[in-house]
């Protein structure tokens, strides 16, 4: 087995956070710095972000009023990152109905603990995510700088002004429509103002203002009260807002409890931060707010695929406040997260609204938000006020959606009956599953304690003889069984030569970006009626040469298979997302392709909604699998491609399908995993899959799961397989994964085989970097 850099046992999660960095440190530093082992630590840690980090791009505005990059606003301030060996770890969304969470974990269960509840989360978001506001001035004051009538309905512009000798500005228009006072108002951002229109014809007073990428007079409010208060951008335009709120208090034609506010995308960011801090707010609808609004940090990290907290900060520099860049990969160690901004609008109306496929959301997130703010709004007895919306398409809007948007602030207001229909994607519960399966905690075949693999000369001894298949058909059969029962089905019989070739998706998921043509690379679509599994799409990539080649050989194949990509599936994104290059370089190095959609994501979604209510005694894992199968049967019967050199790699989710596939079809020639080997020793990683995702609900049965990716690696022995594995791997680093590939590596010792497992650990967090593609492809070079 080749273990490149990696010697580190002693401190497990520790490991990661700062106890490798400390002692890595140790090694180059002496004298003072041991004297304060907190300051060196934290330090490391802010080093290393520096270091992984890409720069700050430039025109998207400064880090502050005096910095232009974070690495000046890190060296000015001298502000180091939290102690993390003092933060807790909180993997899934933190709680907002529980007091001190990774600490004494006290619940919430009276009006006055939340009380206490929500004055801390409002603390945290404005330290680790927005910044810190002036309070309310109380100088405000308006002048009108032109009013007109539009027909019926009654233009006015004002200028607003107020702070420290009325410095601050901010341009509002409202749209007053007639009838008898007072009116509901629809507040939205200056360059919305059709939006504003649709709500006047509904009876709304339309309101729109400057601060927005368009027209941003709150732009000017950091100089105004810097350095006293270090407010984001975005916090600037919510704190401007409020202003606009205080504004239309003053107007009799408004009724002061019906205020909706709704934007997009960085202006849904934005109006979900403002509905979280100002309570006068009545209603908000972030539209297509996406990471940093409707997403999750926590659920928008490189296995996501969308815009991750390292790429939305850089990109946007000014956006959030700069510490939170510390979180990069530690976003579990957030005290808060968004769904704890939802809490804050509780028990007011809040709608979530996203596209399906947009290119940088996560729907899947989007709902586990929802699902834990709905908590909230039980709670506060507002769950009627509480709404989600998904559309098909992309990041866009339409008149539709804005009528809609509308209809939930009518409903909020009371208005209307009409209340909203609440569909959900991934509505996958655990008990519903219990329920619907009839299987029983603690039940199943494999309850009892599993043996670990045998020592080295154990398995020597085992591998030479019959006892070693008698142990792989154990771990076989264990395997299976966590799979869940999958129904009998047929064989695809095509396709075959590319004769046979499909036709493409043919409209079906076509606007979800994939990787193009290139001159060197081909496309051949994968698709009914030749298309591969039960009725599947896919697409392999080819040299475009390769049917003019002289004497041409068979080409080996790649299954790529993507990571968590809810959104798009296998589709194409930018930085350390993007594959199309990977790719382009798998086939000018003479391999080819195949990649698609795994249930649940992309093109799929929809056949991933009721799978647990079809099928409650298989998994979606095992469907992923299957479907890995499916792909096989097909590509070894095109003339194109070699049978004996069919390979499965991945990233995440892909990296643990395409083990899982290779541990059962021996036909798989080898495996590359990208950040897909997650021990489930720990149990985190058991409850990830079995309760948080859905994929493999059986491990939800037991304290101990019936098999570890050590098994599953012995299962593929000696074929050969390349472990990537980023030391600050936020969900594997430590002890159990290196026993993990300790004891795997035994296996291929005992074959005679040490070499054909590969492992790569870079100093780096989890992500499927241009490093880790540039060692996927040499590893695969020759093959």
């Amino acid at each position: 087995m080749m273990f490149l850099s990696w010697s580190f046992a002693a401190g497990c999660r520790s490991g990661y956070r700062s106890g490798l960095l400390l002692l890595l440190l140790a090694l180059v530093t002496a004298g003072p710095a041991a004297a304060n082992p907190d300051s060196t630590r934290r330090k490391a840690v802010r080093d290393w972000v520096l270091r992984v980090l890409p720069a700050d791009e430039t025109g998207k505005g400064p880090v502050s009023p005096e910095d232009v990059t974070f690495a000046e606003w890190a060296k000015r301030t001298g502000e180091l990152p939290p102690d993390f060996d003092k933060l807790p770890h909180i993997v899934s969304l933190p709680d907002p109905l529980i007091i001190d969470e990774g600490g004494k974990n006290i619940p919430v269960k009276t009006r006055k603990q939340w009380e206490e509840k929500r004055v801390m989360m409002e603390k945290e978001i404005r330290h680790y995510i927005l910044g810190s506001t002036p309070p309310s001035p109380q100088n405000l004051t308006h002048r009108v700088l032109s009013e007109r009538k539009d027909g019926a309905v009654t233009l006015r512009t004002v200028e607003l002004s107020f702070g420290p000798a009325r410095q601050a500005k901010l341009t509002v228009e409202l749209m007053i429509p007639p009838g008898q006072g007072p009116l509901p108002v629809f507040l939205t951002q200056w360059n919305h103002r059709e939006w504003a229109q649709i709500a006047v014809r509904r009876g709304y007073i339309g309101c729109v203002y400057a601060a927005a990428d368009s027209k941003d007079d709150t732009e000017a409010y950091s100089k105004i009260w810097w350095p006293d208060y270090d407010f984001s951008r975005l916090m600037r335009r919510a704190f401007g807002t409020s202003r606009v709120i205080d504004y239309l208090e003053t107007l009799p034609v408004v009724d002061k409890m019906k205020i909706a506010l709704t934007g997009h995308s960085r202006n849904g960011k934005m109006s979900l931060m403002a509905a979280a801090l100002d309570q006068r707010i009545a209603a908000v609808c972030p539209s297509s707010s996406g990471t940093g609004g409707e997403v999750p940090w926590r659920y928008a990290t490189h296995p996501y695929d969308i815009e991750d907290l390292a790429l939305l900060t850089c990109a946007q520099p000014s956006w959030f406040h700069p510490r939170l860049r510390y979180f990069v990969g530690r976003e579990d160690q957030l005290p808060i997260d968004q769904n704890s901004l939802m809490a804050l609008v509780a028990p007011r109306g809040l709608m979530l609204s996203t596209a399906i496929h947009e290119s940088a959301s996560n729907p899947w997130g989007i709902e586990q938000a929802f699902l834990e703010t709905r908590k909230v709004y039980d709670f506060l007895g507002g769950s009627a006020n509480l709404a989600i919306r998904s559309r098909d398409g992309k990041h866009g809007v339409s008149a539709k959606d804005i009528e809609e948007y509308i209809d939930f602030f009518d409903f909020v207001f009371k208005r209307s009956k009409d209340k909203p229909e609440n569909r959900l994607n991934y509505p996958f519960s655990f008990d519903k599953w219990l329920a619907a399966s009839l299987e029983k905690p603690g039940s199943g075949p494999f309850a009892g304690v599993r043996k670990d693999l045998p020592g080295t000369d154990d398995l020597k001894k085992a591998v030479s003889g019959k006892t070693w298949e008698t142990r792989r058909s154990d771990i076989r059969k264990r395997l299976e069984w966590t799979l869940g029962e999958m129904p009998p089905g047929v064989t695809n019989e095509g396709p075959g030569g590319l004769a046979k070739k499909g036709v493409g998706e043919d409209s079906f998921g076509t606007f979800i970006q994939r990787p193009n043509e290139t001159a060197g690379m081909k496309i051949m679509p994968v698709s009914p009626y030749n298309g591969f599994g039960d009725n599947l799409f896919g697409s392999l990539y080819y040299p475009a040469d390769w049917e003019k080649q002289p004497g041409r050989k068979p080409l080996p194949v790649l299954i790529y298979l993507h990571e968590y990509d809810y959104s798009k599936g296998f589709g194409a994104m930018g930085r350390d997302h993007e594959i199309s290059s990977f790719f382009a370089k798998m086939v000018a190095q003479g391999y080819a392709v195949f990649s698609y959609d795994m249930i649940g994501m992309g093109n799929r979604i929809e056949e991933g909604t009721r799978f647990y209510d079809r099928y409650p005694k298989w998994s979606k894992m095992g469907k992923m699998v299957a479907d890995v199968t499916g792909a096989v049967d097909a590509l070894t019967r095109m003339d194109l491609l070699d049978p004996k050199r069919v390979y499965v790699g991945g990233y995440a989710l892909g990296g643990t399908v395409g083990l899982l596939a290779a541990a059962l079809d021996e036909r798989i020639a080898g495996a590359v995993s990208v950040s897909g080997i997650t021990p489930l020793a720990s149990g985190q990683m058991l409850r990830h899959y079995s309760h948080l995702h859905g994929l493999m609900p059986r491990l939800g049965l037991q304290a101990r799961a019936p098999f570890d990716f050590d098994e599953v690696l012995a299962m593929i022995a000696p074929r050969p397989v390349l472990a990537v594995t980023p030391r600050f791997d936020k969900d594997n680093a430590g002890a159990d994964l290196e026993n993990c590939l300790e004891r795997a590596g035994r296996v291929y010792a005992a074959h005679g085989k040490e070499t054909e497992l590969s492992v790569f650990v870079p100093d780096d967090y989890n992500r499927f970097s241009k490093e880790n593609q540039e060692k996927v492809l040499e590893w695969l070079k020759g093959r």
